[in-house]
């Protein structure tokens, strides 16, 4: 992959998301390590949107590691109705939350160690590296991996998790100055722009993009 072709997607994209970002709590300015990776795991299958709006309530109810695993399973369910799924979902927070809590409220840093935490997949594995120790680890799902696709071309596994371009492409654009941001910003992008059916009249990164210039294999059913 060209270097200047990902400077420029980086480039456009952080400038797209600084005028047009969203906005949301656990995005703000010194929150706390437990809520962003408590958010991660609930925006796993659920709009971004419907988690903003439960935020407030359910982090009064468990403000910390601690208290989440002090919690029964059934205040924990009954809070996370809203979302659906919340029985697996409570299941995991819990059990999550009292492996953390044996830690001191501290997690791993070394990634094996992270990967065996209760209920942590490549996605919050990736997310716990960025967002608690820094690493430029990309948030892949279906949404940027859309993006990217788009972008760069197609993968060629149907399962993100195992396709061997998708994930060094993904690591490879996150790799950079502002890894957080640039995860978010093409979150954003996605949810905003590039949509399953896309705006590309709208898109700041539509000049080069594979897609919008028509360059067969760029697939759009990847979401």
């Amino acid at each position: 992959m060209p270097r200047r072709r990902v400077h420029s997607f980086r480039l456009r994209l952080l400038k797209w998301f600084a005028e047009h970002g969203r906005s949301f709590p656990w995005r703000r300015p010194n929150e706390s390590v437990y809520r962003m990776v408590v958010v991660e795991v609930l925006l796993q299958r659920t709009q971004a949107a419907a988690v903003s709006g439960f935020y407030r309530v359910f982090f009064r109810d468990f403000p910390s590691w601690r208290r989440l695993s002090m919690a029964t399973l059934g205040s924990i369910e009954q809070s996370l109705r809203p979302l659906g799924l919340w029985r697996k979902r409570a299941i995991v927070l819990g059990r999550l939350a009292e492996a953390v809590s044996q830690r001191g409220g501290h997690l791993p840093k070394e990634r094996g160690e992270i990967e065996a935490l209760p209920g942590v997949g490549q996605y919050v594995a990736n997310a716990i590296e960025l967002i608690r120790w820094g690493r430029p680890r990309p948030l892949l799902d279906a949404n940027m991996a859309r993006v990217l696709e788009r972008y760069f071309g197609p993968r060629l596994l149907a399962d993100i998790r195992y396709d061997p371009y998708l994930q060094q492409l993904a690591h490879w654009v996150v790799d950079c100055k502002s890894p957080r941001a640039l995860n978010w910003a093409a979150l954003d992008l996605a949810a905003m722009v590039c949509r399953p059916w896309p705006r590309c009249s709208a898109c700041p990164i539509r000049r080069g993009c594979n897609r919008a210039r028509g360059v067969s294999g760029a697939r759009d059913d990847q979401c």
